[in-house]
Order: structure tokens, then C-alpha cells, then sequence
């Protein structure tokens, strides 16, 4: 598919226009981010039954693809919502089919701040549940409607329960608090609940393993996609990513390099460690997009037939992403030691995408210490003991 048969493509150029920018002031700009809504890839992992697109996963990687090679950060939260979406339609069910529909009709923005030190409880009072604590990393926190909040009761911790609030409401607040170096605008912020209200009626399970249960075929599902596990398409999706933003580095150093001057005189450009480097990093490039998406048309065929995944189907799809995400590593560090000392001083492009590449593989969806383990434990006959 060409880049410009791409439903982001229109939005590419003013991406793009506000990355540095938006590294600078650690948001994307508010055009971009109503563009965005206003683009039908919000709906891409919305079901035809809820309003959405539908769209082909393979297809939505190369979207992603696209955006991430403009600005990473903008590309990181609408990946969150995209992702997060397929994983509230999954665990809200058909029971909540209308209100989701509601959500995909507005284009309006989901996020699902669940990281590290995320502690919520709720208390049940009438026909509400009044929620308090933080939910940390919720990316895109600032520039969503919605927010997906699993919490715990005192009566019963063991079974945490799920829901959706709307985050613009005086008992939820975002603190700005994403200091770090990588995808500064991606608003990974924690999200603070000062007992919000949310309707009983509205307020799920929240299920352990949860991508077992969607794997029985008598679980009702709004849509048979859902039964693909979200956290295995996020990370297809985020190798796809790391593509588009090496192949954007590349691309740079590339043109770059072609009237720098190295110690002595000599072009770089006809330097022999130059070639190599560069053929190194893009043949690395071209089969970190090729296993991504060898995967991902394994997924379109399975959801297509709607054949239920199994276990082997999300460690392929895990162990495909972990793959990607190293072989894009790979190519960033060669382009590194081509730029050498003197094109990192000249290359402020160049070092964003370096930075913003960092979360990638570190990411604990994708983190390859986290996928190898448990592909292992398979491969010994040993259960697999991921949560999610």
C-alpha cells in the first residue's frame, strides 16, 4: 500500500510541521490532536456493530508506520487509543455495545493509564461506585475524552473491576508529570480520581488472563476481532512504529551524509565502513517490517476465518514484535556509528528519534525479557504465565 492511500496521510505534513516542537514543549499540538479525531483511522479497531472501520490490523500498522515517521510522540497516543479501544470493547462486552458506539460515532479519544504504582479503589454507594487513588503512564491522558480505570473493592480485592469515566469531571485530574526523555508530548501522565462517579450498570470484571476467557467460544464478544489479545496487536503495532521512525533516521542520515567532510578530507559518502553501515541498517530495517507484518496478515487471516486464537497464536504475534523491535535497535546503533561524534552535535532530528526510539523495546508490553521468558516456558512445555 502507498503512503498516500493511507487514511493519515492528509496529516502527515502538519505531524511532522510540530515534532521538534511538540519535543520542545513536551505536547502535540491541539490541531494535530483534533485533526486526528477527526480522521476515520480513530475508528479503525472499532467493529462495523459499534460504528468503526474495522480495519484490517496489518492495515493499521502501516498507519502507525506513517505517523511514527513523522512525530513518534503523536504516533505513541494514538497507538494508545487504537490499542486500548480493541481492549475495553473486548472487556465491556455486548451489554455496553450502545455506549461504546457512542464513543466511536463522537471520535472521541480513549487512554488506560494502568502502569507501575497505579493504586485505585472503589466504594459502592447506591447505584454508583465513587473511585479515589492514581492510575499511572496514561498516555494520552491529556488529549482524551475517556478514561479506562481498573480498581479494586475492600469487600473483595481478588476481583478488581473495570470501567470507562469521562475524564473532563472536577474528581479526575491529570498532573503533567512525563519528564522523561523519550516521547516527551505523549502526555504519559498519572491520573489522580478524587471519588468519581461511575454507574454501577457501567462497571465490569476486570479479568485475569482475561485473553483466555475471550478465547472460549462461549464468552459472548461484541465482534470476533475482540477475541485477538490487545496486548499482542499493540506490540505488532509497535514494531511497525519503530520502523517508521528508524526508517525516518535512516532516511535522514542517508541524504545527510552525502556532502559531509570526514578527518582528512575524505567525503564520508566514500567511505567503505559508511556502505556497510548504512546496508547493514537498512536490510535490518526492511525485515523488522517484514516480520512485523508477516504476523499481523497472520492475524488479518485468522480474524477473517474468525478462528479463535490460542496460546501459540499470541507468542508468535509477541515473539514477532520482540524480533521487530530488535532489529530496529540494531539499525539505530549503526546509524549512530555512522553519524559518529560530529553528526550527533549537528543532528537535533536525529537525536529526538534516537530518544523517542528508547521507549520502544522497553516498553512492558514488548519488552523482549518479558516475551523470551515466556516463549521459552512454551517451548519447554512449561505454561505461560503472562497476565496480560
Amino acid at each position: 500500500m502507498s503512503k498516500t492511500d493511507l487514511a493519515v496521510a492528509p496529516l502527515l505534513p502538519i505531524i511532522h510541521a510540530q515534532s521538534a516542537r511538540a519535543d520542545e514543549t513536551r505536547s502535540v499540538d491541539p490541531q494535530v490532536i483534533e485533526a486526528i479525531k477527526s480522521n476515520e483511522v480513530m475508528g479503525f479497531t472499532a467493529s462495523v456493530n459499534l460504528g468503526g472501520q474495522a480495519q484490517n490490523v496489518a492495515r493499521i500498522g502501516l498507519e502507525l508506520e506513517a505517523v511514527a515517521g513523522a512525530c513518534a510522540s503523536t504516533a505513541w497516543v494514538l497507538w494508545n487509543h487504537l490499542s486500548t479501544f480493541h481492549l475495553f470493547a473486548g472487556l465491556m462486552g455486548p451489554g455496553n455495545a450502545e455506549f461504546l458506539s457512542k464513543i466511536v460515532e463522537m471520535g472521541e479519544w480513549v487512554c488506560f493509564p494502568a502502569g507501575a504504582s497505579t493504586g485505585v479503589h472503589g466504594d459502592l454507594e447506591g447505584d454508583q461506585y465513587y473511585l479515589s487513588g492514581k492510575a499511572a503512564f496514561g498516555s494520552g491522558a491529556r488529549y482524551a475524552e475517556w478514561v479506562g480505570v481498573s480498581f479494586v473493592v475492600e469487600e473483595d480485592r481478588t476481583k478488581p473491576r473495570f470501567s470507562l469515566l469521562p475524564i473532563a469531571q472536577d474528581s479526575i485530574s491529570v498532573d503533567a508529570d512525563w519528564r522523561a526523555m523519550s516521547l516527551r508530548a505523549s502526555a504519559t501522565d498519572t491520573v489522580y480520581y478524587d471519588r468519581a462517579g461511575v454507574p454501577l450498570a457501567r462497571v465490569v470484571p476486570f479479568l485475569f488472563r482475561y485473553r483466555e476467557v475471550f478465547r472460549d467460544p462461549d464468552h459472548p464478544m461484541i465482534d470476533p476481532r475482540y477475541r485477538e489479545d490487545w496486548v499482542a496487536l499493540s506490540d505488532l503495532w509497535l514494531g511497525l512504529m519503530a520502523v517508521g521512525l528508524v526508517q525516518a533516521a535512516f532516511d535522514d542520515v542517508a541524504d545527510g551524509i552525502k556532502e559531509r567532510i570526514a578527518i582528512g578530507g575524505v567525503k564520508m559518502a566514500d567511505r567503505a565502513t559508511v556502505h556497510v553501515n548504512l546496508g547493514h541498517a537498512q536490510t535490518s530495517i526492511a525485515a523488522a517490517r517484514d516480520t512485523a507484518m508477516a504476523a499481523l496478515n497472520e492475524t488479518d487471516a485468522r480474524i477473517e476465518k474468525k478462528v479463535i486464537p490460542d496460546e501459540s497464536n499470541y507468542l508468535r504475534q509477541t515473539g514477532a514484535s520482540m524480533t521487530a523491535l530488535k532489529l530496529c535497535d540494531e539499525a539505530m546503533r549503526l546509524l549512530v556509528r555512522v553519524m559518529g561524534g560530529n553528526g550527533l552535535r549537528e543532528g537535533p532530528a536525529f537525536a529526538r528519534r534516537f530518544r523517542d526510539f528508547q521507549a520502544m523495546p522497553l516498553h512492558i508490553n514488548a519488552h523482549q525479557d518479558r516475551i523470551s521468558e515466556q516463549v521459552g516456558r512454551s517451548a519447554l512445555g512449561l505454561p505461560t504465565e503472562n497476565p496480560f
